[in-house]
């Protein structure tokens, strides 16, 4: 995403935007394993509403899902199993009396908000808790006996489990070594580009590869107790591409090109890793510019790096000393309030709905405003859009009269959508989601028509809620927001530079710095990330973001311009004066600073000399750029203008 493209205020275009991941086709082909198979076999034993309570129980293994080491897939999908079953278990208990369900579910709300404050898995699980509360409160309808509605949740949640994890038994490092795999492919994917476009695209790419590799490896390696030759393998693989990775950036942001003959070896070495064979040697290279030869000296050391030392679990004492200080921290109060608030409202309007199994209004709400999960604004939209083309799907599938083993087959190819929607677009997912419910809902009933109109109706007032008294009556929740993370990432990068641009005098420091480039990289990325969330918004909060767009772009370009320093430094060239370096630091300390207070940068003194002059042009810019934006005076008007200008002259 370009400058330009953020100049404009279409956010609908970027709300609509696909996430440019890979199809999970493995996926796509279990959840219909996991989904349909109990309906089939429901039906042909003549019992589909107990195969609707099965599928059910497997839905949240589906939901789970993510990619990643076999032992954090099994981790993640346990635990939102058995959250799901726990808010099953009580939505099912109280249902069918409101004096106790409406209670139980706005309990249940405020607990998986404040749950979500634990990390990623922690949030998942959370939402699975609160998720099939919800479900569990109407299921009194299918008339069911809770014993065995229990037992059969209870079957589809082990039953999707051992879907997810069939493949353990056979491909137990696959992930780990895919994930190697892709770094040396973004790799020589970035060195292949032909224009500034796409080589940055591509630079973003290798970032997350290189975030994604560490993270499968350092947590598969965490969960073992000494065993681990093949993470072990990998994860010096991994860390001795360090010095490859700094000299292609490098190369990139001075504009030279790599010899073919390395662009090939990177193919050749990607294919290696993938099929677990040796590694093929570094070709000669007739080039003798200082770029070109420093990326081949960082191949070759690859395969050649000491071996990495086990990482030791992180203390369960720390962990909760983490967890709750998160507690402690007016953000996740204000998400646990604003979920509770627009529950309970929720909860009420569903009493008053003439609907059967008006508890998707508060579905709705609750999946929306998941507390750690994106723009409210943008998943409240997305949710209502991918609902009315699911309804119209839905609406469709039930006009063509189809029944019996005919709906069974809609059901699978609705949950493969499910599994590729979940990756691609949350709008994607609710289009495909809502059409798989009401067929499970059909099958139940056996066909009604308005239950299309129910579920459209009944999301349609979950929106609207969320977006009254979730988005725009709710305090602080379209004021500008934005500013704190850029501050951090700044923080991050001046860590870097001053940790990257003095000598090294040791194995460790260069270790440090390393893993101090990695950290501003991944600052950067989750920046870029945050902001594509809140863009959407038509808000001061938008704005705000469309204003700073060019910081972090100028930013990324000023890290890139610190690495190929680096690299130059290691290949000969002396390091920079301690008195440049320290210019360097405090223009990027005042820089993180005025973000903070919300005012213009100082003009600080720069460095001189040519060995510093592509890191001052990059700070020059990123002064400019955080000096531009006016954030009291910008309206959305002027936007429409500005882009106007940009397209026609």
């Amino acid at each position: 995403m370009s400058s330009r493209d953020l100049s404009a205020p279409n956010w609908l275009v970027h709300l609509l935007r696909s996430k440019p991941d890979p199809t999970p086709w493995t996926r796509a082909i279990r959840a219909p394993i996991a989904l349909a198979l109990p309906l089939a076999i429901g039906f042909a034993l003549g019992d589909i509403t107990l195969g609707a309570v099965v599928s059910t129980g497997a839905l949240p293994t589906v939901l789970s899902e993510a990619a990643g080491p076999y032992r954090y897939r099994a981790r993640r999908i346990t635990g939102a199993a058995v959250a799901a079953f726990a808010g099953y278990t009580a939505g099912l208990l109280s249902g069918g009396n409101p004096a106790v369900s409406v209670p139980v579910v706005i309990v249940v709300a405020a607990l998986s908000a404040l749950i979500s404050a634990a990390g990623s898995n922690a949030s998942i699980a959370a939402l699975q808790m609160f998720v099939f509360c919800v479900l569990g409160t109407g299921q009194h309808l299918l008339g069911v006996q809770v014993e065995i509605s229990l037992l059969c949740f209870v079957v589809g949640a082990v039953w999707g489990l051992g879907v997810a994890l069939f493949g353990w038994t056979v491909r137990a490092t696959s992930p780990e070594r895919t994930a190697v795999t892709q770094v040396f492919i973004e790799l020589a994917a970035m060195l292949s580009a032909e224009d500034e476009d796409t080589q940055r695209a591509a630079r973003h790419q290798l970032t997350s590869a290189l975030n994604t590799a560490y993270d499968r490896l350092l947590t598969a390696r965490s969960w073992l107790s000494g065993r681990d030759e093949t993470y072990r393998k990998l994860l010096t693989l991994l860390s001795a591409s360090t010095p490859a990775v700094e000299a292609a950036v490098a190369m990139v942001n001075a504009g030279e090109r790599p010899p073919r003959e390395l662009v090939d070896h990177l193919v050749r070495l990607a294919t290696a890793v993938r099929m677990d064979a040796g590694l093929p040697p570094v070709p000669e290279i007739e080039s003798d510019e200082p770029m070109a030869v420093a990326l081949r000296a960082g191949l070759v050391k690859i395969g050649k790096g000491k071996e990495r030392k086990r990482r030791e679990p992180v203390p369960l004492r720390k962990r909760l000393r983490d967890y709750f200080g998160e507690l402690a921290g007016p953000v996740t109060w204000s998400a646990t309030l604003r979920l509770t608030l627009c529950v309970a409202i929720a909860e009420v309007v569903s009493l008053l709905v003439p609907f059967e199994r008006s508890y998707w209004i508060t579905l709705t709400v609750g999946i929306v405003l998941k507390p750690d999960f994106g723009s409210v604004f943008g998943r409240a939209v997305l949710r209502g859009i991918g609902t009315v083309a699911g309804v119209s799907i839905g609406a469709a599938v039930l006009g063509l009269g189809a029944q019996g083993w005919w709906l069974v087959v809609f059901s699978a190819v609705f949950a493969a959508g499910v599994a590729i929607g979940k990756v691609r677009n949350y709008g994607l997912l609710a289009t495909f989601v809502t059409p798989l419910i009401i067929l499970q809902m059909d099958l139940s009933s056996h066909g009604d028509w308005s239950v299309v109109l129910a579920r459209l109706v009944d999301t349609v007032l979950g929106c609207a809620i969320v977006l009254v008294f979730g988005y725009l009556l709710w305090p602080g929740s379209m004021r500008p927001r934005v500013g704190g993370q850029l501050a951090d990432a700044l923080d991050k990068v001046t860590t870097y530079a001053g940790r990257a641009l003095q000598p090294v005098e040791s194995a460790e420091d260069r270790a440090e710095r390393s893993r101090g480039r990695r950290r501003a990289y991944r600052a950067l990325a989750d920046l870029r990330t945050t902001f594509q969330q809140v863009i959407v918004e038509p808000s001061a909060a938008g704005r705000q973001a469309v204003a700073w767009w060019p910081v972090i772009v100028e930013l990324e370009r000023l890290t890139d311009a610190i690495t190929e320093v680096v690299v130059t430094v290691e290949h000969g060239v002396a390091p920079p004066e301690p008195d440049a370096v320290e210019h360097v630091t405090a223009a990027l300390t005042e820089l993180a600073a005025a973000v903070r207070e919300q005012r213009e940068p100082a003009s600080m003194a720069m460095p001189g000399g040519d060995q510093l002059s592509g890191v001052v042009d990059g700070l020059t810019a990123v002064f400019d750029a955080v000096r531009g934006p006016d954030l009291t005076e910008r309206s959305p008007m002027r936007f429409v203008r500005r882009f106007l200008i940009d397209r026609w002259t």
